[in-house]
């Protein structure tokens, strides 16, 4: 079998990592002859971009590598692919001859909720394929753990702990906005981490009144520091969802400036000196942790072997340790959130971690 693999959407730490498992796996344990590395995603499918052919050799020394080194391009949806006009169209049988054209019997894409849609919907046209759980922001239906998260928790629990110390120099609050779209999954792991004051989630809309009240009596009882990280897809009780850009065509709107939002109103309802620290995409690079690189390779190893016993259209996922194939069409078209009752929820509300409602 001759395999591509290539990555989609945003960048995560690990992606490397899941390169070389699969190219590994693939040569080592199969005697398969080729892994080729298609370059900027989907685009490189779709235009005639040199593929680049991966061995074990060509993959040494990239488990500890942040990136990736088939690069990726989020503007590349082949059924809806840009056009010189600004207007878009379907060049899906595009990627089908071009994967005749290398020779691929198979195809393992490393993505989020966009990639992987687009992974089905070309199983569905018959091409093989298999994907992987790619996104820092753990919000992928179906896997318990998506490789990339971890890393991005570990950078943002760091910052966490840094800005504990200016603040507490300046009694002002610090509120933190962090990646993760609709999901506060990076919020919570990273503020439990971090040890921050309050956690405002997507999950639980936050009551302005309440929070500044809560800040409030910290300020009484000695504390008048307070570290508040906010998802950047938090909003507030009967309010919306922060947007600095609207989405158009294939692209989701941009999030953010939650954060801004939040300190602007604990100062006014404390009389707190108030600064806001938006991590952005420093949370996405980097080399990735140790938790990561296993799990990459978990993920890479998996995809291979799931090829081999002739699955396609489905996500290596991992359910309570085990990593198994899930049909895709149980992956796409949904996001997992944050559940109320999840034990890190309950144990932020037991060391009195302020969740805004």
């Amino acid at each position: 079998m001759r395999l591509g693999i290539l990555t989609g959407g945003g960048d995560a730490p690990g992606l490397n990592a899941v390169i070389r498992a699969v190219v590994r796996n693939a040569t080592r344990t199969y005697g398969w002859p080729s892994v080729v590395g298609i370059p900027e995603g989907f685009k490189g499918l779709v235009e005639p971009l040199e593929p680049i052919e991966l061995t074990p050799d060509t993959t040494r020394n990239l488990i500890n590598r942040g990136g990736t080194i088939l690069h990726t391009t989020n503007r590349a949806n082949p059924f809806q692919y840009p056009t010189p006009d600004g207007g878009y169209e379907d060049r899906s049988d595009r990627v089908l001859e071009r994967a005749e054209e290398l020779g691929l019997d198979a195809l393992v894409v490393l993505g989020g909720d966009g990639s992987l849609n687009i992974a089905h919907e070309l199983a569905q046209k018959g091409l093989t394929v298999v994907g992987t759980p790619k996104t820092i922001d753990n919000d992928i239906r179906g896997t318990d753990l998506t490789f990339g998260h971890m890393s991005a928790v570990a950078t943002a629990a760091e910052a966490l702990d840094r800005l504990h110390t200016t603040a507490e120099s300046h009694h002002r609050i610090i509120v933190v906005e962090l990646m993760g779209r609709y999901a506060g999954w990076i919020a919570l792991r990273a503020g439990l981490a971090g040890a921050a004051d309050g956690i405002l989630l997507p999950e639980i809309p936050f009551d302005l009144n309440r929070l500044c009240a809560d800040i409030r009596a910290r300020a009484r009882e000695g504390s008048p520091s307070s570290i508040i990280a906010v998802g950047e897809g938090a909003l507030p009780a009967g309010g919306a969802i922060s947007i600095q850009a609207q989405g158009s065509g294939v692209y989701q709107p941009q999030l953010g400036g939650i954060g801004a939002q939040v300190a602007q109103k604990l100062q006014e309802g404390t009389n707190l000196e108030s600064r806001v620290t938006v991590l952005g995409h420093v949370q996405r690079g980097g080399a990735p942790v140790p938790h990561d690189r296993i799990l990459a390779t978990q993920y890479g190893v998996a995809a291979v072997d799931a090829l081999a016993q002739g699955k396609s259209d489905c996500l290596v996922a991992l359910q309570r340790e085990t990593i198994e194939p899930i049909p895709l069409d149980q992956v796409v078209g949904g996001f997992r959130p944050v559940p109320l009752d999840h034990p890190l929820v309950d144990s932020a509300r037991k060391i009195g971690v302020i969740l805004g409602d």
